[in-house]
């Protein structure tokens, strides 16, 4: 058979998925590069053939990362996307980084884990103040690692109904197994509340104790993330569900020199002092500190100058907003 016949037939049978034909051909073509003494190019096409014969007898390991868009009811538990951000984008202690990296590197040995019977870090618990970086980090991870952000819907989750959160749950977790990406309980203490809180009522028992076997039973490729601004309040039981829990924690000076920088870009003025704003900054959250920067920014590009104003960009800094808001009577 000429060699042009054989890749088309190589490419053929593997269109109409005849296995027997494939090997077949692809044994044709490591003969044929023998008799032109190629031994070592035949040597190494047999040896991927043996290989792809065993491994085609095993389950895959990963399910198939999904193109499309969650459907039916889904649709209103998930809001999907696809992020671009990086680890790189976070602007986090040197442990949060660390710990970050890891997930990430443990993920990407997925395979080569589960063929040693070890299971990748995948379900992680983020704990911290407002603004930190707990929700650019779930876009970042999956970013890193290609997969797309489900971020699950506690307003569709949550419903008054007995047993239909809990429904709803199995659900999410289902989708879970059959669409491998990153899935993001924001606020989750919405979910996760102490089961002795004097406010307690019977339905939010059963949705923490469902949401506790249905975590403990997850066997997917999927990474689970949680959130929470007030750890305090979540039931003990679960953190031992997760693999890892990671606390945030308010920028510390070089990092606020780092964020300054970013977000000012080319609009920051010549030698400007960012380490005296940093005192001042000292105590905001990374989204305030980014709020005040674009906020410079923003006023810099309407009024058509090319720097901010350093004294207005310390007032926006000095201008802290109150940790806790009621509207006056």
């Amino acid at each position: 058979m000429a060699r042009g016949d054989q890749l088309k037939a190589l490419l053929a049978s593997y269109l109409e998925g005849n296995e027997a034909q494939f090997y077949s051909v692809a044994m044709q073509l490591a003969a044929d590069e023998a008799r032109k003494g190629h031994g070592r190019l035949a040597e190494e096409l047999r040896e991927l053939i043996d290989r792809t014969k065993v491994a085609r007898k095993r389950p895959p390991l990963e399910p198939p990362t999904p193109i499309g868009r969650p459907r039916g009811e889904l649709a209103q538990l998930l809001r999907v996307a696809y992020p671009k951000a990086r680890l790189a984008d976070l602007i986090v202690s040197e442990r949060v980084e660390q710990a970050l990296r890891r997930i990430v590197k443990e993920q990407r040995h997925l395979t080569k884990l589960l063929e040693h019977g070890l299971s990748p870090r995948r379900k992680i618990l983020l704990v911290g103040s407002p603004g930190t970086g707990k929700t650019l980090t779930a876009s970042a991870l999956a970013g890193e690692l290609g997969l797309p952000l489900f971020a699950v819907r506690l307003d569709a989750l949550l419903t008054r109904f007995m047993g239909e959160t809990a429904a709803k749950l199995r659900q999410i977790f289902d989708a879970s197994h059959s669409a491998r990406g990153v899935y993001f309980f924001d606020e989750f203490d919405a979910i996760g509340s102490q089961r002795v809180s004097p406010n307690d009522i019977g339905e939010v028992r059963r949705i923490l104790n469902s949401f506790l076997v249905m975590i403990e039973e997850d066997t997917s490729h999927s990474l689970i993330l949680a959130a929470t601004n007030h750890p305090q309040i979540l039931d003990d039981a679960l953190f031992r569900r997760f693999d890892d829990v990671i606390e945030y924690e308010l920028p510390q000076p070089s990092q606020i020199v780092q964020i300054l920088e970013s977000r000012l870009g080319r609009f920051a003025p010549p030698n400007l002092d960012v380490r005296a704003l940093a005192t001042t900054a000292e105590g905001l959250s990374h989204a305030e500190i980014t709020r005040a920067a674009e906020e410079a920014v923003k006023n810099a590009v309407m009024h058509d100058h090319d720097h901010v104003s350093p004294e207005e960009l310390e007032g926006l800094l000095q201008r802290r907003p109150p940790r806790t808001w009621r509207p006056q009577r």
